[in-house]
């Protein structure tokens, strides 16, 4: 544990020495936190399909999505978001076997949405090649979401697919060639809770220069295989984290809102870590900001959204 308090502490000095002393709060549009709906919410282009069933969600994910199954409700659901004062949207969806999600229906629907809406977009890309990614640039595409695992077996194993970790760096590898930013993310504990490849997938995102690291963890979702398994210990996330900021001293790093929001702990060592960002923080999580003096910032946006687009101090 001594060990340990000194990796959290040295995290926590590299980040207020290179970001301030300072925290912003996020509030994604699939929430409702204290009473209120959050102003980014997520789309899903195929519905609640998704070929791959994945281990850890089963599609369950997507079912809190908003639905928009044809490139015409994409633009009418869009155009509806941003008149009811919504900031931007992810745009998201269910995987084919190849772990692609299907964008070429989609993608001259993204650029009439940029065209006609002042809304920012991000998307979850799924394993993408340089054409479709180019495609997406042109379209308007603000930023690209994409699950970084570490490990072969755990990639196969969780995920259902026939191919290794190779496909998720030729994915990054077109997303950094056509100048979209790149927002990784590292599900700790995806191998049924164990902690295996998370290390590696740090090293990986490290080359890419990624705009904003985010750090989710595994969540027993009722209707998985994993829904009876314990969550990573918060010691592992925090670890995790301490380990990502040391490895990469100027990407901002958030813990997402894909976790056990349960489990305060969490947060409040997230929080001890130095991280920049905290999605749906815990009320102990604020007062620990509290506590350190830290310069709060809240938004009501995915936690991977340039500060700059909307900023709301100490809401």
């Amino acid at each position: 544990m001594n060990d340990l308090n000194k990796l959290i502490t040295r995290s926590r000095e590299i980040s207020w020495q290179k970001f301030g002393k300072k925290i912003t709060f996020y509030h994604p549009g699939m929430f409702r936190y204290n009473g209120k709906w959050g102003k980014y919410p997520a789309i899903s282009i195929t519905g609640k399909h998704c070929e791959l069933q994945c281990d850890h969600c089963k599609a369950k994910i997507l079912e809190s999505m908003i639905f928009a199954t044809t490139p015409e409700k994409l633009i009418e659901k869009c155009i509806r978001l941003e008149e009811l004062g919504n900031t931007g949207c992810l745009i998201s969806g269910g995987s084919q076997r190849d772990g692609t999600i299907p964008w070429y229906n989609f993608i001259s629907a993204i650029k009439t949405v940029k065209e006609t809406t002042n809304l920012f977009i991000s998307i979850h890309s799924g394993i993408i090649d340089f054409q479709t990614a180019k495609k997406l640039k042109n379209a308007g595409v603000d930023q690209a979401l994409i699950d970084v695992i570490g490990d072969e077996e755990t990639f196969k194993k969780i995920y259902h697919v026939n191919f290794g970790i190779a496909k998720i760096e030729e994915s990054l590898d077109a997303l950094r060639s056509v100048n979209i930013p790149i927002i990784p993310h590292i599900v700790v504990g995806l191998d049924y809770g164990k902690i295996k490849g998370e290390y590696h997938a740090i090293d990986l995102i490290k080359r890419y220069g990624p705009e904003v690291l985010v750090i989710v963890s595994l969540m027993s979702l009722s209707g998985t295989p994993m829904k009876d398994i314990l969550p990573p210990d918060p010691q592992e996330i925090a670890k995790i984290i301490a380990t990502a900021r040391i490895e990469m001293t100027d990407v901002p790093i958030s813990l997402g809102c894909a976790r056990e929001r349960a489990n305060s702990k969490i947060d409040v060592l997230a929080v001890e870590c130095g991280v920049n960002r905290i999605a749906i923080p815990s009320d102990e999580a604020i007062k620990k900001a509290q506590e350190y003096g830290l310069d709060i910032i809240w938004k009501k946006t995915c936690c991977s959204v340039p500060i700059k687009t909307e900023e709301v101090k100490n809401e």
